[in-house]
């Protein structure tokens, strides 16, 4: 955990996995006064997020407004005893897209792949947590793996904490009532509130919607890097961008910048683990450094431009993220955090990163890879 900073009115806290972000995380759910919000994709019914709900059910004993918004794809397996217990405590759950039967037609499977990927909590309108961070176990359960995923996330006081709590008071109204003039009236205001938070300001809210801002996080990833003059570090999970992020590495490669990629070592999804090992020929050609993590499973979602510019949050560079999903990342453009960020990903690779050269993909995972590409593209 870093030393708080103080940002534009706002102080940030860079976050690095769950043991420093839970007990945080439930201190300030112990310490609200009026209202918690959260969301999140995952919600799993382990330790963590039994101590994450009983500290929602002991802020909705006092009399917190307390909501929760769950994705239905990913928390589907939260136990229903788990949401009836939540809900007897006094806190309000509501889910967003539950499932969809998968026999169903083309139109249909792709709105069910626009899911709540989004994972922020807002605590008084004055705390916010923005990241990557799912509410589950650090170390993941039933494997050979006893390190914690890396993961990160930021823990923001001031007026991007009120702008996350609104934020999400507008999605919950959308997914509560969907009418379509508070839809067009609250988005009127939101739309203004965001022109004004612009390019230059040293902390900026992107969040990902499949509407009028479908492409604000891409837009932001690309424009720093063209803006890159020394270094670009990315550490993402699921890294399968479309052709002209790919293009904008190459382009800040051949001008001298130094291109770093840390991502996904082990196996957690194969069809999307393996499509991402498509790119990796064409990448390395480019003159891009790789590296896959494995120390444990990365979670990442995070970048560092130059060491002046970071961003953290949900979104990876896949087509579920780019194209689909509900995200929030938020964008600092400061050095101080940028290096506390750069350092930690700097460490990451050194103490957990495998170097990928050219010959590292035998001629059967090559085939898989072009394979699960190919479908990953025929899904989207």
């Amino acid at each position: 955990m870093t030393e708080p900073q103080q940002l534009a009115g706002n102080q940030l806290t860079l976050l690095q996995n769950g043991a420093e972000y839970f007990p945080l995380l439930c201190a300030d759910i112990d310490a609200a006064q009026r209202t918690v919000l959260l969301e999140t994709y995952i919600f799993a019914a382990d330790n963590t997020g039994r101590m994450v709900r009983i500290a929602l059910q002991r802020a909705a004993g006092r009399g917190v407004k307390v909501r929760v918004l769950l994705d239905g794809f990913g928390s589907a397996e939260l136990p229903q005893s788990w949401v009836d217990e939540m809900v007897a405590a006094g806190i309000v759950v509501q889910w967003f897209r539950r499932a969809i039967s998968p026999f169903t037609w083309q139109r249909s499977r792709v709105r069910r792949l626009r899911r709540l990927h989004r994972k922020l909590v807002a605590v008084d309108g004055e705390i916010a947590y923005i990241g990557g961070i799912n509410i589950i176990d650090d170390i993941p359960h039933g494997g050979n793996i006893a390190a914690p995923r890396l993961d990160y996330a930021v823990r923001v006081q001031g007026d991007i904490a009120h702008q996350v709590h609104e934020e999400m008071r507008y999605l919950w109204a959308t997914v509560k009532w969907a009418t379509l003039r508070k839809r067009l009236n609250r988005m009127r205001v939101l739309l203004r509130h965001r022109h004004e938070n612009a390019e230059g300001v040293p902390l900026q809210l992107l969040l990902r919607d499949n509407l009028r801002h479908r492409s604000d996080i891409e837009r932001a990833y690309l424009q720093a890097i063209a803006e890159a003059h020394s270094e670009i570090i990315i550490a993402n999970a699921y890294f399968l961008p479309g052709w002209a992020f790919r293009q904008a590495l190459k382009a800040a490669a051949a001008r001298g910048v130094r291109v770093v990629l840390l991502l996904q070592g082990r196996v957690e999804h194969r069809l999307q683990h393996y499509a991402m090992l498509a790119l990796f020929g064409q990448l390395l050609r480019d003159g891009i450094e790789l590296y896959q993590y494995q120390h444990s499973f990365l979670h990442a979602k995070v970048g560092v431009v130059d060491g002046a510019w970071a961003t953290v949050g949900s979104s990876n560079l896949d087509p579920f993220s780019l194209l689909l999903a509900r995200e929030a990342n938020l964008v600092v453009r400061d050095a101080k955090f940028a290096g506390m960020l750069r350092d930690s990903l700097l460490q990451a690779i050194q103490s957990g990163g495998l170097r990928i050269g050219h010959t590292s993909l035998n001629p059967l995972s090559q085939l898989l890879a072009r394979l699960s590409y190919g479908v990953i593209r025929l899904l989207i």
